[in-house]
């Protein structure tokens, strides 16, 4: 790998570094690299990713996260029946991290009120912004198509505010309804 900061890096830190990298842990990998050097020598972050993305290849790992799988309908309706309370209400809403963009699935409770994650869908990362290959968004799409179909499982509402693109303000079933 032809990288002044990975060259740089001890061979400990290196091996520690590659093997939180077989762990999926991407994150902590480029905290690794930046905190193995002195404050006034630290590489930058965007620098460090890309070292770290390098590793991910060289080591025949995947640094771009694959699409979650289809979500199965009887699955998501067995987890809702076992879940506390009653369900009042099926909802996606956007949510995003590191990753990128995805749309959490969720059921909502009453008697305690709770919300219940069922599932998260991603289709992609961020970089698919940059390149335009979105919109639609597919996570949003296939959140609508199930929860709808979960919801009249179930024969409550259905709440997805902002399909249409990312929005984490968008009004959550709760505070409308």
């Amino acid at each position: 790998m032809d990288s002044p900061i990975w060259a740089a890096l001890p061979a400990a830190e290196r091996s520690a570094v590659d093997s939180m990298i077989q762990q999926d842990q991407r994150l902590a990998a480029v905290a690794r690299i930046r905190e193995a050097f002195p404050a006034e020598s630290r590489p930058g972050l965007y620098d460090t990713l890309d070292v770290v993305a390098e590793r991910y290849r060289e080591l025949g790992r995947r640094f771009e996260r694959y699409p979650t799988p289809p979500l199965d309908l009887v699955t998501l309706v067995q987890t809702v029946e076992a879940l506390p309370g009653r369900t009042v209400a099926i909802e996606a809403v956007w949510d995003g991290d590191t990753d990128g963009w995805c749309v959490d699935l969720m059921a909502l409770t009453d008697d305690p009120p709770a919300e219940h994650r069922l599932a998260m869908i991603r289709h992609g990362s961020d970089m698919r912004l940059f390149n335009g290959t979105v919109p639609p968004w597919p996570e949003a799409q296939e959140a609508e198509k199930v929860g709808r179909a979960l919801a009249e499982q179930f024969a409550v509402p259905f709440n997805f505010a902002g399909p249409g693109q990312p929005d984490l303000d968008a009004p959550r079933w709760r505070t409308t309804s």
